[in-house]
């Protein structure tokens, strides 16, 4: 990476106000690699490399931060540098960043804001967390149908620059009602002379600034597209969101679910996600963690219920012990094994709601033949420890436990959603402890039958 290569040398141009030289250097890097650059540097020379950057670039590589490292950053810059720089953001970046941000510094942003550039980024916070309308940009270029080719081409030179993107061009009616879109390469290559509706295929997708942000991105990669429009309820053409702005939200969305199939806290005293392992403290990771784990402790208290109350057959045959982490482990790893799938399919759509029934009928096959398959592998070590009474208890039991945990880890994110929860709040702790209580009564619930004291 540039990174790596080039960081001494950038370092040595700081150390030395060569500025000049280090702009130079800089402005062919990518801004994420300027970013990564950023990060690497100590505090004071993050603020000198930033402020020497061209503004454009300068904004490029600001919204490329994490949310801490930016506010970090702005602390270190002036009123005016922050005012020149809110300026060069996108509207969407700039609000998010004015978002994310504590509430003394987002009274500062505020009161840095252009008159025009505030009333923008009010329009877009005022939509509800984790729609659409928080990441679509208004900068965005439009044309109309009945314009020639050249005359649409011209229209995108004059006023394209501010656009997040041209790849795609929005076609409006006289009243900025969204009628179609083309891409660039389409009107590039047809005759100058022709008119834009004769390259308009009908073919047009859009969304509310009201839809779930996790709507977009499922479209996005439905449709593949570069840019969807966002529209009010009578159509007319507010913004676009950019599938570089979806991915962010894929990404966190995906984070969010490994973190909570882990049975990590998303929210602790008002903080938001975990953004960076690495570079989060000590206390917030304990935070995050130490809820779930403190209520798995009571729920696994049922456990220790079960065993105390089959405590004659332990007794009697010890060799059931040995076999018990033994058979509770395999059904917790089933268990998570089958809310994992569950909730991967019904976040991105190939499992419904209406699904249940077939889901059940498959997952209760699946889990039998699993059951069988392992019982079978555990049936011999059983035999030869403890005779062909444990040998019979200990398969029958992984049969089951395994079909119960399996049925019941792929039940749980259904009965989630139904709620309006989040299935993958059905987290692999908690079926492994729900799997560790069933097993257990599952287990010496079959020896009492089968073994005669």
């Amino acid at each position: 990476m540039l990174k790596e290569l080039l960081t001494p040398e950038i370092v040595q141009f700081i150390r030395e106000r060569q500025w000049a030289a280090m702009r130079d250097a800089l402005v062919i890097w990518p801004p994420a690699e300027v970013a990564d650059l950023l990060q690497s540097l100590e505090q004071p020379e993050r603020v000198l490399l930033l402020r020497f950057l061209p503004r454009s670039f300068e904004a490029e590589v600001f919204s490329e931060l994490t949310p801490k490292l930016q506010d970090e950053m702005l602390g270190g810059l002036t009123n005016h540098e922050v005012r020149v720089l809110l300026a060069e953001l996108n509207p969407d970046d700039r609000a998010a960043l004015i978002d994310e941000m504590p509430a003394e510094v987002t009274r500062r942003l505020f009161n840095l804001l252009s008159p025009e550039d505030l009333k923008e980024t009010r329009w877009l916070l005022g939509y509800p967390e984790g729609s659409i309308g928080r990441v679509m940009t208004p900068n965005f270029v439009d044309i109309k149908a009945e314009m020639t080719v050249e005359e649409a081409l011209s229209h995108i030179r004059e006023y394209g620059r501010a656009s997040e993107t041209i790849n795609v061009v929005f076609v409006v009616d006289e009243k900025g009602k969204l009628v179609d879109e083309v891409s660039l390469r389409h009107l590039i290559l047809a005759p100058p002379e022709t008119k834009v509706r004769a390259v308009m295929d009908g073919n047009i997708a859009s969304l509310s600034g009201y839809c779930d942000q996790e709507e977009a991105v499922a479209m996005i990669k439905k449709y593949n597209y570069l840019a969807l429009p966002v529209v009010d309820s009578a159509g007319i053409l507010l913004g676009i969101v950019t599938i570089d702005d979806l991915m962010d939200v894929a990404e966190a969305e995906v984070t969010e679910d490994f973190h909570k199939l882990g049975a990590v806290s998303m929210e602790a005293g008002g903080e938001g996600p975990i953004e960076s392992i690495r570079e989060a403290a000590v206390s917030l990771l304990f935070r995050r963690r130490i809820g779930w784990l403190v209520l798995l402790v009571f729920i696994n208290v049922f456990s220790g219920f079960g065993i105390l109350f089959f405590e004659e057959i332990i007794a009697a045959v010890v060799a059931l012990v040995f076999f018990m982490p033994l058979l509770v482990g395999c059904g917790g790893n089933a268990g998570s094994q089958s809310a994992t799938l569950l909730v991967r399919a019904l976040a991105t759509g190939d499992v419904k709601m209406d699904d249940l029934w077939k889901m059940f009928l498959k997952e209760f096959f699946v889990s039998l033949l699993l059951g069988l398959t392992m019982g079978a592998a555990v049936f011999g070590i059983a035999y030869f420890r403890g005779g062909t009474s444990v040998g019979i208890v200990v398969a029958v039991s992984m049969v089951l436990i395994v079909m119960a945990s399996c049925i019941v880890g792929m039940l749980l994110p259904f009965v989630l959603q139904r709620f309006g929860k989040d299935p993958a709040t059905a987290s692999a702790p908690l079926i492994t402890s729900l799997a560790d209580i069933g097993g257990i009564l599952i287990y010496f619930s079959i020896a009492s039958k089968v073994i005669d004291l």
